[in-house]
């Protein structure tokens, strides 16, 4: 579901680590509009997980409801790096990134 708000709203998906989705506004091409664009993303990924949760808590019960999201979101510059090995990816590093971690 994440996936696909970012993509309509052109939010790079960098990675998900563990419980984390890693993704950026202004990457790899930059817009003037990155914070705003990333704050909108944010609320919209929060509206869908409020409609998912609403649905498995009918399917699987009340507990399901203690799920929850938080988000952790920071501007600025950032240093890009693609790692090898079985599948090549796309991280992002730098105080911006250990910011926005550390926010979350």
């Amino acid at each position: 579901a994440f996936d696909k708000i970012a993509a309509r709203r052109r939010i790079f998906k960098v990675e998900t680590v563990g419980d984390s989705y890693v993704a950026a506004a202004g990457l790899p091409t930059a817009r003037k509009d990155h914070a705003l664009a990333m704050c909108r993303f944010a609320h919209e990924c929060l509206l869908r997980m409020r409609r998912l949760l609403k649905e498995l808590e009918v399917r699987l019960g009340p507990d399901t409801a203690e799920l929850d999201m938080r988000f952790g979101i920071h501007s600025g510059g950032v240093t890009a790096g693609v790692l090898r090995g079985d599948k090549a990816r796309f991280q992002l590093f730098g105080d911006t990134m250990n910011t926005a971690s550390r926010m979350e």
